[in-house]
């Protein structure tokens, strides 16, 4: 026969493992919150300053001009690095030692047309060897005090002294005239070079888009969302084609050269946003001459 002191240690029993339950699932949701707040604080762009296009009636005389590289942006908050798009680059610790503990805007680069080859570089979860091949290239340090040549300085003279070879700050020619402009750009370009990139050193730091950060290209490039892969013909039977994408205005353009083999292969998903460029309009204004230059990541 069961005394009733069975019944009661059984409900006591039974009351500790809901209240165990409790505190398990209590905790759980706990970790689950703090990391969806890491996940979300991780993934929140940068506060970053972005060009504008020169279109040739600026005067920037005076101002100072360097080429533009067309690497991956990376955004150091002294700690580590993030893309403009908030997402931690995976740089192996060697590559930041000797990092400022302040903040630096630049490009991850290793030379002139190789995009491809960067990004799937800095982009990888796992960093491997071929970090070797990139410099960070700093044309900012922001949140610092004066015009763009005395932040500068404030890295230049961090640096100083140091055995550290993985920064490079970009250097900075005062624009003596249109002409010397247009000489630059042309230089750069001749090289293989992407263009230029102009602002006035006068201007403290600031973000978003900038009257007084101006990019210069012998092309203008300009972002739309593929719509549709059109095949191959020809040597690209089986292939992509031509990617048909939808520009922000909802005008629709077909983008067929700038490909690779392998592009062509396995190209751009439908959704995906591409960069791509131009020379001018045409007369049913449409972009003339689009040509792909890279996917947004």
């Amino acid at each position: 026969m069961e005394t009733p002191a069975k019944p009661r240690a059984r409900r006591i029993l039974s009351a500790a493992r809901i209240a165990a339950v409790t505190v398990t699932v209590a905790i759980a949701a706990a970790i689950a919150a703090t990391v969806a707040t890491t996940v979300a604080t991780a993934a929140q762009p940068p506060d970053i300053f972005l060009l504008k296009t020169y279109d040739g009636k600026q005067e920037v005389r005076g101002w100072v001009m360097s080429e533009k590289l067309d690497g991956v942006r990376g955004v150091w908050d002294g700690a580590r690095l993030v893309s403009r798009g908030g997402k931690p680059l995976h740089a192996p610790p060697w590559f930041t030692r000797g990092f400022p503990p302040f903040a630096l805007d630049g490009e991850l680069w290793s030379r002139r047309a190789d995009f491809e080859n960067i990004t799937s570089i800095v982009r990888r979860q796992t960093p491997d060897a071929r970090w070797r091949q990139i410099h960070y290239h700093v044309f900012e340090v922001p949140n610092q005090p004066g015009g763009l040549l005395r932040r500068l300085n404030v890295l230049r003279d961090y640096l100083r002294g140091r055995a550290q070879t993985r920064i490079k700050i970009i250097p900075q020619t005062t624009v003596e005239s249109a002409e010397h402009l247009r000489d630059f750009l042309g230089e750069v370009t001749a090289g293989g070079g992407e263009g230029v990139v102009v602002r006035d050193p006068k201007t403290p730091y600031q973000t978003g888009r900038l009257a007084s950060a101006l990019k210069v290209k012998t092309y203008t490039d300009a972002e739309c969302v593929v719509r549709e892969i059109l095949p191959g013909k020809g040597k690209y039977t089986g292939m992509m084609g031509a990617l048909r994408c939808r520009m922000a205005s909802g005008l629709e353009v077909n983008i067929g050269s700038g490909f690779t083999d392998a592009m062509r292969a396995g190209p751009p998903a439908i959704g995906s946003v591409i960069t791509f460029k131009h020379y001018g309009w045409t007369a049913k204004g449409k972009p003339r001459f689009p040509v792909y230059l890279r996917l947004r990541r």
